[in-house]
């Protein structure tokens, strides 16, 4: 989770947003995490969503630079990893944490991370799934599936 952590507020950084956001999350998993890349439904798929999340960072994006997302969904968390981090994605990081608390393990994964990600249906990171045509809820369920299966691995 360090490696995502560490890409997305990269990403963050240099696509010039004051804070962390979903889609942020999304494309440093996807691009860092192989059991994320398994739970897509194929090659096609997977491409299409980096596809958006590169578009995303050259520009794709622009309407939410400068933006603080917020979907309203679920309440955010007092910045659990400190300053910089949206609303959404807070509470996406602190959905992921309390998902694998109540595994039995310490730390979340990138599978807790995604099906914390894709519980918010009005999160930047969903939006770019539901453009790329992925639909989010059987993603989400694969990847809780997954993470119960395969705790941290």
């Amino acid at each position: 989770m360090t490696a995502v952590v560490t890409g997305a507020r990269r990403r963050a950084v240099r696509d010039g947003d004051r804070h962390v956001d979903t889609a942020h999350l999304l494309h440093s998993l996807v691009e860092s995490d192989p059991a994320v890349r398994e739970v897509f439904d194929g090659g096609p798929q997977l491409a299409k969503v980096l596809g958006y999340l590169v578009q995303r960072s050259i520009g794709y994006g622009l309407r939410w630079q400068r933006t603080q997302e917020d979907s309203g969904r679920f309440p955010a968390v007092p910045e659990p990893a400190g300053e910089g981090w949206s609303p959404s994605a807070s509470a996406a990081m602190d959905r992921a944490a309390r998902s694998a608390l109540r595994r039995g393990d310490l730390h979340a994964d990138g599978l807790d991370l995604l099906a914390a990600l894709v519980a918010d249906p009005r999160c930047r990171a969903v939006e770019v799934l539901r453009r790329a045509g992925v639909a989010a809820e059987p993603l989400g369920v694969r990847a809780a599936d997954r993470a119960a299966r395969d705790p941290q691995g």
